[in-house]
């Protein structure tokens, strides 16, 4: 039942596309978010489901969408370069077959940003993107949300739809999306026009943020702690009572704290004490080694590259009894440690040419969108009170990816190209609905000359 309810689900959606191309655009993104290959058993595992709905997507655009508004923008030209840079790097790789492995899927991400502006024309069609990327993700963190709600989870062991490991079902990259997505669904539930604002959209949104605030505690990822924290913080610079909103926020973490498990709080204090956990402590050590290989290799090692470092640290923890505390220090080596951060990823993998492209496409994108929110804040108009908000959404989930991606590699995170694809649409929609029109002169009628009647 479960492959049939997939296997119909992806085919009523295909064969609507049949009829308007756009529709397997939306298709791709549910299928590269949700993974229902995964999930499936037979039908759809069996299937190259990915790649068929990749190339019906782009096909069906170029062959029977309307191009006729489709613009390329600067951030477009950067993942080109981005992404010949890392074809480059793939075929002087360190590790040739790893590298492969991981290229497969960071090419199509890339493409995929590059191509999905192109199609974003209009309001709706922004719209439905941003609703499926939401609902796609809400069908894994829902699952999480519950879970963690009935006492489940735990550091490693909160399952979502599938025992898998990759994509948005690894903890702490779910819990970065999760926190991330919360701008977006605030935006849906004020300004959507595919579901009209009502008690019904409203209680679900709500819900919805609500597992999102979740997924860090099922998880208990540290880097969930810190988006939320980031959250916090941007949202005092909308909010129109600071001083409340502040107060409020304090009150509901304090509140909150009781109802956490024993394991969660006990997780988070390492962030304070590094050296008494393992794990950040080995994140510490592969940034210090990876920063000494760049020194040795600046154009990086291509993927995978982490698999050649070998790192010896100090991890040191203390036991107080009574008025002593004993502290003890332990040597701990270990090799082919992941780098554990998006900034470090690119510097170990793609060297300095590809840590300046990536910083260059992410803080462009912020200062777009704050260009388009400055520009549209002020406006009442009809139609023009949704623009402003969105481009906050997507600065805010931007920026929240960026603080989270400090402690987790996701620095080719297909979800979070999605939000860059949806910026440069945005920025080229918003662009060219304002730009100022071809002055048309004014055709003079001309009078005929007044001939004088002859004489006599």
């Amino acid at each position: 039942m479960l492959d049939l309810g997939l296997g119909g689900f992806l085919a009523c959606v295909l064969a609507m596309g049949l009829r308007r191309p756009f529709f397997w655009v939306l298709a791709y993104i549910y299928v590269d978010i949700v993974m229902p290959q995964k999930i499936s058993w037979f039908l759809l595992a069996s299937l190259p489901v990915s790649l068929i709905v990749f190339a019906a997507a782009f096909l069906g655009w170029l062959v029977l969408d309307d191009k006729r508004d489709s613009r390329f923008t600067l951030r477009q030209a950067i993942i080109v370069m981005l992404l010949l840079y890392c074809g480059y790097t793939t075929l002087v790789a360190d590790f040739p077959a790893e590298a492969a492995e991981k290229w497969a899927w960071v090419w199509k991400a890339l493409v995929f940003a590059i191509f999905l502006p192109l199609t974003l024309r209009t309001r709706l069609r922004l719209e439905a993107t941003i609703l499926v990327m939401v609902l796609g993700a809400a069908s894994i963190i829902i699952v999480g949300g519950i879970k963690t709600a009935l006492g489940g989870g735990g550091y490693g062991s909160l399952k979502l739809l599938v025992n898998d490991n990759t994509g948005l079902y690894e903890s702490s990259i779910i819990s970065c999306v999760a926190v991330a997505l919360i701008p977006a669904i605030v935006w849906l539930v004020k300004h959507g026009t595919i579901f009209p604002r009502d008690w019904k959209v409203m209680t679900f949104g709500g819900a919805l943020i609500f597992a999102c605030l979740l997924i860090p505690v099922g998880t208990e990822a540290r880097t969930g702690l810190i988006c939320i924290a980031v959250l916090a913080m941007l949202a005092l610079r909308t909010t129109k009572r600071r001083f409340l909103y502040g107060a409020l926020m304090s009150l509901a973490a304090l509140a909150a704290i009781p109802f956490l498990p024993a394991s969660y709080t006990e997780r988070m204090n390492t962030i304070e004490n590094h050296k008494a956990d393992q794990s950040a402590s080995t994140r510490i050590a592969v940034w210090k080694w990876t920063w000494e290989y760049a020194q040795d290799h600046p154009f990086g090692g291509g993927f995978e590259a982490y698999r050649s470092n070998k790192i010896r640290f100090e991890k040191v923890s203390t036991q107080t009894d009574g008025s002593t505390t004993e502290v003890e220090a332990e040597t701990v080596v270990d090799e082919s440690r992941a780098f554990h951060s998006s900034y470090f990823e690119m510097l170990g993998e793609q060297g300095f040419p590809g840590l300046g492209l990536w910083l260059w496409l992410q803080l462009l994108g912020v200062w777009q969108m704050e260009r388009l929110r400055r520009r549209w804040k002020d406006r009442t108009g009809p139609g023009e009170q949704w623009q402003a908000p969105l481009a906050n959404a997507l600065q805010q989930a931007q920026i929240i990816y960026m603080f989270g991606s400090l402690f987790v590699g996701i620095a080719f995170q297909p979800f979070m190209y999605m939000l860059i694809g949806l910026q440069c649409a945005l920025w080229s929609y918003l662009k060219r609905i304002e730009a100022p029109q071809w002055p048309v002169r004014a055709v003079r009628s001309v009078k005929p000359l007044a001939v004088p009647a002859p004489q006599g």
